[in-house]
C-alpha cells in the first residue's frame, strides 16, 4: 500500500509538471497571437494576457491524453534510471501490480476531468467566444437552443428582433410555431407577432399567417392586425444561424443532455452532441488507457533496452491512438459508426491492446 501511494505520487507530480510546462508555452504562443489577431482594435498585452488565459483550457484539455502519456514517459524513465523498478521487481513485485497504482490514478484524474475541469473549460471559451466576439463584430451569439425551441436574434439601426420557434427545419431557416418580439434601442418591446411558420430568404423573413400586434396601443388587441403573409427584413444567412449553434465543448457536461433534448424538441441533428458525451464518459478510460501504453514501452531498466527507440514508439503509438480516437468521433458525427462505437471502442481497444502487450511482455 506505501508503494502504491507513492508510485501514485510520483505520478501526480510528474503530471502536474508536464500541465504547467504546456500551460505555460501555449500560454505565450496565445497571446501573441491574441495580439496579432486584434490588433487593428487596440488590444493591448494586459488584454491579451486575459483573452489568452481564456483560451488557453480549452487547447489544455484538447491535448490532456497526450500530456498523459508524456508523464507517463517521464515517471517511467526516472524509475527506471534510479533503479527503482529493478528493486520493485527484485522485492517480488509483479510488472501488472506495479502499474495498477498509476493507472488508477490516470482513471481518477480522467474522472475528475469531466466533472470538474469539463465545465470549468465550458465557462472560460463561452466567456472567450463571447469577448473575441464583441472585439471582431460587436455582437454576441445569435441563436439559442433549449427545451421550449428555438432562439434567434438580429438587430439593426432601429433596434433588436427576436424569433421563437417551436420547431425548426435542420438548418434553422424554416421556423413553425413562430412569435416575433421586437425591441427598440432603448430595450423597450414594440412588437409582437405571431406565425404559423416563417421561412429565411436572401435579404428576409416570410411569415404566413400572421397577427400582429403594436404594444405601443393602448389597447394592442383592438388595433391586432391579421394578415396571411408579412415580411421582416433580415441581414441572417444559414451559415451565420449554423454558426450560432454551440460547440459541444463550449457546454458544460451536466448540462449537455439537456440541451441534446432540445435540440431534438426543436428538430435539429443532435448526434455531434451525443458522440461528444460518450467520448466524455470514456475519457477517464482512455487516459488510463495511455498510461499502459507509456508503460509498455519504457518501463524497463534503461540500460537494457534503447531508450531513445523505446520512447519515439510509445509516442507514435500514443499519437496514433490519440488519431484514431479522433477520427472515430468524426466518422460517429457523420453518421457512419453508431455513436457508442464511434466513442467506446477506441478507449476499450486502446486498454485491451495495451494490456495484450503488456502481458507478453511479462509473461513472453
Amino acid at each position: 500500500m506505501i508503494l502504491s501511494f507513492y508510485l501514485a505520487r510520483r505520478f501526480l507530480w510528474m503530471l502536474a509538471r508536464v500541465f504547467l510546462i504546456f500551460f505555460g508555452i501555449l500560454l505565450l504562443i496565445d497571446m501573441l497571437d491574441q495580439l496579432r489577431r486584434f490588433s487593428d482594435e487596440g488590444v493591448g498585452v494586459a488584454r491579451a494576457f486575459q483573452l489568452a488565459l481564456l483560451h488557453v483550457p480549452s487547447s489544455l484539455y484538447t491535448i490532456l491524453p497526450l500530456i498523459l502519456i508524456l508523464s507517463s514517459i517521464a515517471m517511467f524513465l526516472g524509475l527506471a534510471r534510479s533503479s527503482e523498478l529493478v528493486v520493485m521487481r527484485a522485492a517480488g513485485r509483479a510488472g501488472l501490480r506495479i502499474l495498477a497504482a498509476p493507472t488508477i490514478t490516470a482513471f481518477f484524474v480522467g474522472v475528475l476531468v469531466v466533472a470538474v475541469l469539463n465545465p470549468i473549460v465550458a465557462g472560460t471559451s463561452n466567456r472567450y467566444e463571447t469577448l473575441s466576439s464583441r472585439l471582431s463584430h460587436g455582437n454576441t451569439q445569435i441563436l439559442s437552443v433549449s427545451g421550449e425551441g428555438l432562439w434567434l436574434r438580429q438587430g439593426d439601426r432601429e433596434g433588436q428582433t427576436v424569433f421563437h420557434a417551436r420547431r425548426a427545419n435542420a438548418n434553422g431557416t424554416n421556423l413553425s410555431g413562430v412569435t416575433v418580439l421586437s425591441f427598440d434601442n432603448d430595450g423597450q418591446l414594440t412588437r409582437r407577432i405571431a406565425a404559423d411558420t416563417a421561412r429565411l430568404t436572401p435579404g428576409e423573413w416570410q411569415l404566413s399567417a400572421t397577427k400582429q400586434w403594436t404594444l405601443a396601443d393602448a389597447v394592442p388587441e383592438a388595433t391586432a392586425v391579421q394578415a396571411d403573409t408579412l415580411t421582416i427584413p433580415s441581414d441572417l444567412t444559414p451559415d451565420t444561424i449554423r454558426d450560432g449553434f454551440r460547440a459541444p465543448s463550449d457546454i458544460p457536461i451536466w448540462e449537455l443532455p439537456a440541451y441534446i433534448r432540445g435540440l431534438e424538441t426543436a428538430g435539429f441533428q443532435a448526434r455531434e452532441h451525443k458522440v461528444w458525451f460518450q467520448s466524455e464518459m470514456s475519457l477517464p478510460i482512455f487516459l488510463a488507457a495511455m498510461v499502459l501504453i507509456a508503460a509498455g514501452f519504457t518501463m524497463r531498466h534503461a540500460r537494457l533496452s534503447r531508450v531513445g527507440n523505446k520512447v519515439l514508439l510509445a509516442l507514435l503509438v500514443g499519437f496514433g491512438v490519440f488519431f484514431l480516437r479522433s477520427f472515430a468521433q468524426v466518422l460517429g458525427e457523420n453518421g457512419q459508426i453508431p455513436v457508442l462505437v464511434a466513442a467506446w471502442i477506441p478507449s476499450l481497444a486502446a486498454v485491451l491492446a495495451s494490456l495484450g502487450l503488456l502481458l507478453h511482455l511479462e509473461d513472453g
